[in-house]
């Protein structure tokens, strides 16, 4: 009996710790997310899942709808003429808790500041963060599912997201 309250309460804190870090982002998105002045883009894991009806022409077609069809959500906030980018973009990753976490990448010039954070666990990326804060722009995008760094590099070309782009770059830090 005591043996299976145990493993109960580490079941129970487990799902709170890992609401909990969610709750975080989804907070800040819910934050600015009525504000027209913001971009808001949202696309459920069943938008990601229609992706399996297409068929590819070549193989790099088929492995970026497989990639794609991987994907449980994308959220996307952004803003361009906004005069506290650099405020936002130390907003955002204060509520980020860094320990589960790991950083791919920072870049920092004279306006600008971005960092890409990915969640990963037995050697599978499950969320992937990017975060742009600039003299007058902001931006935060949050990735959900079994992620492919290089599919999402393809994947943001299709989609005209800048700064994905940047991800060619990197190595698969998982491997």
């Amino acid at each position: 009996m005591k043996k299976a309250a145990i493993i109960g309460m580490v079941i129970l804190t487990s799902f709170i710790q890992v609401k909990a870090q969610n709750d975080g982002i989804s907070k800040f998105f819910s934050k600015y997310e009525n504000d027209m002045d913001y971009t808001v883009v949202n696309i459920t894991g069943r938008m990601f899942g229609m992706f399996t009806n297409f068929e590819g022409d070549t193989p790099e077609d088929k492995e970026l709808i497989n990639a794609i069809s991987k994907l449980t959500g994308l959220k996307i906030l952004t803003r361009d003429d906004v005069e506290n980018g650099h405020t936002l973009y130390k907003e955002a990753l204060s509520i980020i808790p860094q320990k589960e976490y790991d950083e791919l990448m920072t870049i920092r010039d004279q306006d600008k500041n971005m960092r890409f954070l990915i969640k990963e666990k037995a050697g599978k990326i499950s969320e992937l963060i990017m975060i742009i804060g600039g003299d007058h722009e902001f931006f935060i995008m949050s990735i959900i599912g079994e992620i492919d760094l290089k599919q999402i590099s393809r994947l943001s070309k299709a989609m005209d997201i800048d700064g994905l782009d940047k991800l060619n770059n990197l190595e698969d830090k998982t491997h």
